[in-house]
């Protein structure tokens, strides 16, 4: 399990996350997400809505390197999930990846 997987199921289990990418870009475009996760098979057009509203609201992206379904698993739900928003991290660590991401990156 890498770091993200870990921080990401921390965070679904003791913080405020929303799963799926209507939502997420909802939440955007209102200035409440601290972190956006996006499955690495997202859809093209979702990803790009959500890469404009996050740059308009500063909020990072992590892309997930699984598939939709691969990401709906980690968390224990039947169903694809292509985007998520991190609202609160709870006590997980994973906005620390994001600062990992931007000096590595």
């Amino acid at each position: 399990m890498t770091s993200l997987e870990r921080e990401l199921k921390t965070a679904y289990t003791t913080g405020k996350v929303v799963l799926g990418s209507k939502s997420t870009i909802k939440l955007l475009k209102l200035g409440k997400v601290r972190l956006v996760v996006v499955a690495a098979n997202a859809d093209p057009t979702i990803k790009s809505d959500i890469q404009r509203y996050a740059q308009f609201s500063n909020t990072p992206i992590l892309t997930f390197n699984g598939t939709s379904l691969e990401l709906g698993a980690l968390l224990g739900k039947p169903f694809p999930v292509q985007a998520l928003a991190v609202l609160d991290p709870g006590e997980s660590h994973i906005m620390e990846l994001v600062e990992e991401a931007k000096v590595g990156g």
